[in-house]
């Protein structure tokens, strides 16, 4: 008898074990999958990443488990017109009670690229109908890719990166206000431009020379809001991603309009870079989530296996915690190798 109430228990236990264990991932979270974009809502990580010829959106309870999550394609361009190739770092926001999705497209030449955004109005963002809301650009149609939106204190921005003029050489991050999710409020607003020694390698390689590309393009692009209590941060990378790619980071000095340059400073140095003992090359356009239980915080990054991998679909999501400074800054450290580490804490 004693000994069939120890095997009962025994067998319990056993079943119980995974639920009381602690749940881990291991980088990269899939294969492929530049530009990564994760939002959690109502138990669910919603995630995208850039196609190329069409806009797929993943759900997952688990992101250890988004190799495996379910995928969706929720749009698929028209086969001609501006916004038919090129399809870009889209992002996927909850706002106002309804899902968006923004993302950059071109009809083929990249001159043309600007952002595009899509409405869905279903709680689901896996069903319901996406409905082209349009193009939103400022006033003067610069060009534009790597748009994101953010709230604060009632009203809505974007943030992304454009050219000055009409001319590639030089990626800068513009703000503006919206007046919808899809309507641009006024002009925009330069917040940074590659102006530092370690942001300004961008040497277009000479075989690319030949396709009509510059000798030269500096990067400041796929800017990300984040905020720690009072302390507003746009976190942003720099550099051409086939050489020194790495997070920059912009930070609002607390007073005065967000519309205002003057009012955010930049970091002297990069708050990201690669780490080639752990074999991780050229992190960067990321994404910030907090864990299910909202006690973590979390950076979300592409990154390269090796040094030679450029800008192709070798970029891989790769996922961290960080902390934060006695200042209020945060802490990414450094991009961690790729062996196990605790999930975020409520999966």
């Amino acid at each position: 008898m004693r000994r069939l109430s120890l095997l009962s228990l025994f067998l319990f236990l056993l079943v119980l074990t995974p639920a009381w264990a602690q749940r881990t991932l291991t980088n990269p979270l899939k294969a492929s999958g530049p530009d990564p974009w994760v939002v959690y809502k109502d138990g669910w990580y919603y995630y995208m990443n850039t196609v190329g010829n069409r806009l797929d959106l993943w759900r997952t309870r688990h992101m250890a488990d988004l190799g495996t999550a379910d995928r969706k394609t929720v749009y698929t361009p028209p086969a001609s017109g501006p916004y038919s190739k090129q399809l870009w770092a889209p992002e996927i926001h909850f706002l106002n009670g309804k899902w968006y999705i923004y993302f950059a497209a071109d009809d083929g030449r990249n001159v043309n690229h600007r952002m595009w955004v899509l409405e869905n109005a279903s709680a689901d963002p896996m069903q319901g109908e996406w409905v082209l809301k349009g193009k939103l650009a400022d006033p003067g149609d610069h060009w534009a890719i790597d748009l994101s939106v953010f709230e604060h204190k009632g009203k809505l921005f974007a943030i992304w990166s454009g050219w000055e003029g009409a001319i590639n050489g030089r990626q800068d991050i513009y703000i503006a206000r919206l007046k919808n999710p899809w309507t641009m409020k006024g002009d925009r607003v330069r917040l940074s431009k590659p102006d530092l020694p370690w942001e300004m390698h961008g040497d277009v390689p000479e075989e690319w020379q030949k396709n009509g590309e510059v000798p030269q393009v500096l990067v400041n692009e796929g800017p990300q809001f984040l905020r720690k209590d009072k302390n507003l941060f746009i976190v942003y990378s720099a550099n051409a991603c086939w050489r020194d790619y790495c997070l920059g980071q912009l930070q609002y000095d607390g007073s005065g309009s967000l519309l205002k340059a003057v009012n955010w400073r930049k970091s002297p140095q990069p708050v990201f870079v690669q780490a080639p003992e752990n074999g991780v090359f050229a992190p960067g356009h990321n994404s910030f989530f907090k864990s299910p239980d909202g006690r973590e915080d979390w950076i979300l990054y592409h990154a390269n296996p090796s040094e030679t991998d450029g800008c192709g679909n070798k970029r891989a999501p790769h996922a961290q915690r960080f902390s934060w400074n006695p200042d209020g800054t945060p802490n990414f450290g450094k991009p961690l190798p790729k062996t196990p580490m605790p999930a975020p804490s409520g999966e």
